[in-house]
Formats: structure tokens, sequence, C-alpha cells
């Protein structure tokens, strides 16, 4: 494995630990300033609106927990992607946990600092029952 794959690895990694822990700030520092999400039945949308979901799940109290498999990572020089698969639940303080599973395609850049960020990610996850 090369230091770059292995440094995507540990974004992605980092990502989901600090997800789960509602640590909103460590995940705005692992996206580009332009980056963009692309969801189910919504327009593309970027960090504005990425941190405000954000601090609504942390308001309302959301745990969440979720699993993930780096199906496929490519490199190439500046630019990397990885498809991942990942299982994913939503429980709100008092009641049932919401899953959603599928696959998520990330693309991510090699910034001026040498750190790799996401720049883009299509999430296709969907309920799962």
């Amino acid at each position: 494995m090369t230091e770059d794959e292995q440094a995507i690895r540990e974004v992605v990694a980092t990502w989901m630990r600090a997800s789960q822990a509602g640590d909103t700030p460590t995940v705005l520092s692992l996206m580009t300033e332009d980056a963009v999400f692309m969801v189910p039945s919504q327009e593309p949308f970027g960090r504005e609106t990425f941190e405000a979901s954000a601090n609504q799940i942390a308001a309302a109290g959301l745990r969440i927990d979720a699993t993930y498999d780096i199906v496929e990572l490519q490199v190439w020089g500046d630019w990397a992607f990885t498809r991942n698969r990942i299982d994913l639940s939503i429980t709100p303080p008092a009641g049932e946990p919401v899953r959603r599973a599928g696959y998520t395609l990330t693309l991510f850049r090699k910034e001026g600092d040498g750190c790799w960020r996401i720049a883009r990610d299509a999430n296709l996850l969907a309920l799962k029952t």
C-alpha cells in the first residue's frame, strides 16, 4: 500500500470516528473548502449546508453508528477516489434507529499542505429494513 493510499484510508477512518462522536470541526477539517455532496432527492450542497445539517443532528441528540469497507481505492496524482460500502444507523434519544446502507463514491484532492481531503462525495445509501 502506498503512502497516499494509507493517508486516504486514514481520512476515511477519521471521518467515521468524528461523525460518530459528533465532532463537526474535525469532519470539516477533512474536506476541501469547495467540497460538494450529492445525496438522493436533494440538490448538491457544500460545506455550509453540511455543517448546518451536522449541527442539527448534534442538537437533536441523534446517535450515529456506522461500519464501512473501502471496496476500491485509486490514486491518480493529486486526485483519488474511493468506493465505500457503508452500513449506518441513526438513533434518536428516545426511539428506534433508522438504518441506511449502500455505497458512496468519494473524490479526494491532495492540497498544497500535502493533506488529502474530501472534495466530492456521492452518497447512495438507501433505507434498510
